[in-house]
C-alpha cells in the first residue's frame, strides 16, 4: 500500500508539474498572439501614414510644378499701372505747383 501510495503521490507531483506547463504555455501563447494582432494594428498605421505622406507628397511637387511653369500674367500689367498712377500723382502736383504760381 505504500508503494501505491507513493506512486499515486509521484502521478500527482507529475501531473501537477504538466499542468502547470500547459497553463504556462497556453499563457506564452495567449501574450504572442495579442503582440502579432498589436503588431498588425500598428503595421495598417503605418502603412495608412506612408501612404497619406506619398499622396501629400505628390500633390506638393504638383504644385511646384503648376507654380513654375505657369506664367504669372499680372506682371505685365503691374508695371503700367504703376506709371499710370505716378503720372496722375505728378500731374496733379505740377497742376497744384501752377496753380499756386499764378
Amino acid at each position: 500500500m505504500d508503494r501505491f501510495n507513493e506512486k499515486l503521490s509521484a502521478f500527482r507531483q507529475d501531473t501537477g508539474d504538466r499542468l502547470e506547463e500547459l497553463i504556462h504555455g497556453i499563457k506564452v501563447k495567449e501574450m504572442l498572439e495579442k503582440t502579432e494582432e498589436e503588431e498588425k494594428t500598428r503595421r495598417i498605421i503605418i502603412a495608412v501614414f506612408a501612404i497619406v505622406g506619398i499622396v501629400a507628397a505628390i500633390a506638393a511637387i504638383s504644385y511646384a510644378v503648376y507654380r513654375f511653369v505657369t506664367p504669372d500674367y499680372l506682371e505685365d500689367y503691374e508695371d503700367d499701372f504703376d506709371d499710370d498712377f505716378l503720372d496722375s500723382i505728378e500731374d496733379k502736383a505740377e497742376a497744384e505747383a501752377g496753380a499756386e504760381a499764378e
